[in-house]
């Protein structure tokens, strides 16, 4: 048997965020994955604001990430047509980035070897009881662990939710989305971070987000009961590709690496059981997302930091760490559902755009909050106000 005070389920971005955590402080981590790193994760690769932080926070050094590319601005095309720029702030620091999750999710579970955890590749869980003084899990490849605390870092349907009787029978997810990989893009798509909020997707989006090396991650998002379903996602690809507007930043000579993948992705943060007995539920397991974008890096980073502080920091760390993420998300997330079924409307979402559009200032700020650099509902929440709360420097800003 094998006795630990933490063990986490999955070695994703969230897992990996509270081994580091926990490991630098000296505190026993032992982090397993059913699969071998670098591994492929469907995703659209991008870095907020919030992301960023979190990554600079563990210590990961962006050069450790072959693909990284920082973000400078984004162009945004509206329902109707119009395209406009919003440049990111000039100062200090990153405030976006793309980045492939085969190699920063790589360089996380090497950054977490660095800083003292343990971590056992290619071992899959079986089986989790719980009792009065912590958890036993049944781990193929290692055999009986035994843990005070237990991260459940494993996605969207859980087995650790599964295994303890906490599983949300039929969700399937607010957020679908759909990815394939570009080689030999055009000067746009390599080098323009590009979002199209075509009339079709609302309140979904595509996007084209540039990588290393003249290529790019091109996409679409689309919500649970829209315009399309979601089992028409393969048919809607091709004539997405073949939109004038799509083809041409795509250019002529851009070419497939590997097949679409498709993914669901959890967003209701509060609404999902966040913990269970010793257990604290982190990234796609806890449903973080943002219902607004369908970005989850940063969030599964910033829950799976405050499991890790949650331990560390209180005798009733279950108790704490639910208080600390209904603090720090729910709000947003609430603000996040009052705006969708507005951008839903072609019109509302062409006149917001055309509002934030209509100077450098409004420009500047609506990517900084698009790109998470603060909270969304930030002018909701008095406790969040400080000096300097809209115009902060970046990530990494001695770089």
């Amino acid at each position: 048997m094998i006795d630990v005070e933490t063990l986490i389920v999955g070695a994703g971005p969230a897992g990996t965020a509270a081994a580091i955590e926990l490991a630098r402080h000296g505190r026993d981590a032992l982090v397993v994955d059913r699969a071998t790193f670098p591994r492929d994760k469907c995703c659209g690769d991008g870095l907020t604001a919030l992301a960023l932080r979190e990554l600079e926070h563990l210590g990961l050094e962006p050069s450790s990430v072959d693909s990284w590319r920082v973000v400078d601005e984004v162009v945004i095309r509206a329902p109707g047509g119009r395209e406009r720029r919003y440049r990111l702030p000039d100062g200090p620091g990153y405030h976006a980035a793309v980045a492939r999750r085969t190699d920063l999710d790589a360089a996380l579970v090497v950054r977490a070897g660095e800083a003292g955890a343990t971590i056992e590749q290619g071992v899959n869980l079986r089986d989790v009881t719980a009792d009065d003084h912590g958890i036993t899990a049944e781990i193929d490849g290692l055999g009986t662990v035994r843990a005070r605390h237990l991260i459940a870092a494993d996605g969207m349907w859980s087995p650790v939710r599964k295994a303890l009787g906490l599983r949300v029978d039929g969700y399937r997810g607010e957020w679908h989305a759909f990815r394939q990989y570009y080689e030999n893009v055009s000067p746009r798509a390599g080098n323009e971070l590009i979002v199209w909020f075509e009339k079709d997707l609302l309140p979904g989006y595509a996007w084209s987000f540039p990588l290393a090396d003249g290529r790019a991650n091109i996409g679409f998002g689309i919500q649970r009961g829209g315009a399309h379903a979601v089992g028409d996602m393969k048919q809607l690809w091709p004539d997405l590709l073949s939109r004038p507007h799509i083809r041409e930043v795509l250019g002529p000579d851009a070419q497939p690496e590997d097949p679409h993948k498709a993914w669901p992705i959890p967003a209701r943060v509060g609404r999902v059981p966040l913990v269970g007995p010793h257990t604290m539920f982190v990234g796609d397991a806890a449903a973080v997302t943002d219902p607004m974008t369908g970005e989850g890096i940063g969030q599964a980073l910033l829950t799976g930091r405050l499991a890790a502080e949650a331990i560390m920091g209180d005798a009733d760390a279950i108790a704490t760490y639910e208080r600390e993420v209904r603090r720090e998300l729910v709000a947003d997330d609430r603000m996040a559902r009052v705006l969708i079924p507005l951008l839903a409307r072609p019109l509302i979402a062409r006149g917001a755009l055309k509002l934030t559009g209509a100077t450098g200032w409004t420009r500047r700020n609506f990517a900084r909050w698009m790109f998470e650099d603060y909270p969304r509902a930030m002018v909701a929440t008095p406790r969040r106000w400080h000096r300097g709360m809209f115009t902060g420097a970046g990530a990494y800003r001695d770089r």
